[in-house]
């Protein structure tokens, strides 16, 4: 049974930074590409960033430069490193398969920007 634990999400000033993990069970994690997605509210949830299972990455535009995706196979775990936070990145965190996502999804992880 797939399992996937978000954490490190929290409330932070804008020009921030925050690390989110996630960890993974349930699967062969070094053998499948993952991605972070996020849900703001009353939007559709979209895909963040991705990285395969060789460890290339690519990120949505609007984080690029600022987010950085990176796993630790050894651990089943994803990482999902932030800087300079916007007001704009609030939203809940998921992490999940990329190109098509499993049924089951995380409880995801609060990340709030705000003065």
């Amino acid at each position: 049974q797939v399992q996937l634990v978000e954490s490190g999400g929290g409330l932070v000033q804008p020009g921030g930074s925050l690390r989110l993990s996630c960890a993974a069970s349930g699967i062969t994690f070094r053998f499948v590409a993952m991605g972070w997605y996020r849900q703001a509210p009353g939007m559709q949830r979209e895909l963040v960033a991705f990285i395969t299972s060789g460890g290339g990455t690519n990120y949505v535009d609007s984080v690029k430069g600022r987010f950085t995706i990176s796993r630790d196979n050894a651990k089943n775990t994803m990482y999902l490193q932030m800087n300079s936070l916007k007001p704009e990145d609030t939203a809940v965190y998921y992490c999940n398969k990329w190109l098509g996502p499993y049924d089951s999804w995380g409880q995801g992880t609060q990340v709030t920007v705000s003065s």
